[in-house]
């Protein structure tokens, strides 16, 4: 098993195979680096070197009592660059896993970072507050800390299925891939997830979005039931060099369920 350690003592888990130009994948809330199977495989079977990592406190990596925050995730992504001598990069995140690729880019990626892409991801800034009034109200994030506080193991398992889109007429539940997404939850640490939640509804991005100079493709399903769309033009108007394919009827869990739609647009970007 790989991991290395950052200066606080975490270790952090990833999986890195293939040679070439290096792809990093960005995992979401409250997940790990294997939400990426479809991803990982498609790339590296296009030559690509492709590495994810299971963020603090998920999956495999150390269940961290300190660091459950966007500051801290992008600068473990900073020493695993270092540590991995990753230099002309394509950073890829989903959800939380958009945030952390953002602020990391923007904070450490300079001569690293070649693009990035964000997939149904949490920037600009989640919360509704004064300075984003057409944000999600304080109290369904609330709801989500009282269940991932008071029963994980039950909460995990009935969340996929707006994830993923479930609860739409016509659609069906993919049992495997919603237990899967359990498993993948149920790894990790419940206070690196409770505390987590703070970190991708609250942390505000519009100051990285601005400051990035870097091309950024930013995908997002018009029907995301998890993040709403509305956050999607709102990063690509504040980007300098920014792109963005919406997906009408698309679920916020879109790179598992149309991987070969995400997959095939993400590549043309990328060449």
């Amino acid at each position: 098993m790989s991991t290395f350690t950052v200066k606080d003592g975490t270790q952090i888990y990833y999986k890195d195979w293939g040679t070439g130009q290096p792809i990093v994948f960005h995992h979401g809330w409250p997940l790990s680096s294997d939400d990426w199977d479809a991803q990982m495989m498609f790339f590296l079977q296009k030559g690509y070197r492709v590495i994810a990592h299971d963020r603090r406190g998920h999956g495999r990596s150390s269940q961290a009592s300190e660091g459950n925050n966007m500051e801290t995730y992008a600068s473990d992504i900073a020493e695993l660059a270092e540590a991995l001598d990753l230099k002309n990069a394509i950073h890829v995140g989903h959800s939380t896993g958009g945030g952390e690729v953002i602020r990391y880019a923007a904070k450490y990626g300079k001569g690293r970072v070649a693009k990035a892409v964000i997939i149904s991801a949490v920037p600009p800034i989640m919360v509704q507050n004064e300075s984003n009034p057409e944000g999600v109200p304080l109290s369904v994030f609330d709801e989500i800390r009282k269940g991932t506080a008071a029963n994980r193991a039950q909460f995990f398992y009935d969340f996929p299925i707006a994830f993923y889109g479930w609860n739409r007429e016509g659609q069906e539940v993919q049992e495997g891939i919603k237990q899967n997404w359990w498993r993948q939850g149920m790894m990790g640490s419940v206070l690196s997830h409770y505390e987590g939640i703070k970190a991708f509804s609250e942390t505000d991005f519009r100051e990285d979005l601005k400051s990035l100079d870097i091309p950024v493709l930013v995908l997002h399903g018009e029907d995301d039931q998890i993040v709403p769309y509305n956050q999607a033009p709102k990063s690509a108007a504040l980007l300098k060099n920014g792109k963005l394919i919406s997906y009408p009827g698309f679920s916020h869990g879109m790179p598992t369920i149309n991987a070969e739609t995400i997959n095939n647009d993400i590549l043309d970007f990328i060449k």
